[in-house]
């Protein structure tokens, strides 16, 4: 005998068709939000690990800068030190300089004729002041320190006479140009 099927198959497999339809669009949303998703928790694990770095970074910012800091500071303290040392070592260079000079003076003193009554000294000017029995003797002093080793020049300043306990002598006043080095 013979069937026949009066429903029509076409709305069946139409409505199969509607249903695989369904399907598929229902499964490319689930995997299209399982997607995002996964995509969003990649991304926030990744932002967290690049937050740890930025922290850990700025930490380490910090100890480095202090220890810059510390560092500059040494370095400023070790200018000041140099400064110092050489203020140090240019002082015990120059230290016998004055020794030197006053020794050349009271060599160049004619003996028992002037009497040096001031001696001071200003950068490379010296000035001497004393008395003396007369102008000549003054002139042999003048000529005395012309030829000591640490003094350029010498000029007189000033001489007159003064009556010093009733012993006629001659007040002077010296100035001398030192030598550099």
């Amino acid at each position: 005998m013979i069937k026949i099927n009066l429903l029509p198959y076409w709305e069946h497999k139409k409505k199969e068709g509607i249903r695989k339809q369904i399907i598929l669009v229902s499964a490319s949303f689930v995997l299209f939000f399982i997607l995002i998703a996964s995509l969003h928790v990649y991304m926030a694990m990744t932002v967290n690990a690049l937050e740890r770095k930025v922290k850990l970074s700025e930490n380490r910012l910090a100890i480095l800068t202090k220890i810059t800091g510390d560092v500059n500071k040494f370095k400023r303290d070790k200018a000041i030190m140099i400064k110092k040392l050489a203020i140090i070592n240019s002082l015990e260079k120059n230290r016998m300089d004055p020794i030197y000079l006053l020794d050349e003076i009271a060599r160049s003193i004619p003996a028992g004729k002037i009497w040096l009554t001031s001696v001071s000294q200003k950068d490379v000017v010296v000035r001497l002041r004393g008395m003396s029995m007369s102008n000549s003797d003054i002139a042999l002093f003048m000529i005395n320190l012309k030829m000591a080793r640490h003094i350029k020049s010498v000029d007189l300043v000033s001489s007159k006479q003064i009556n010093y306990s009733n012993v006629k002598l001659m007040d002077f006043s010296l100035s001398c140009t030192l030598k550099k080095g």
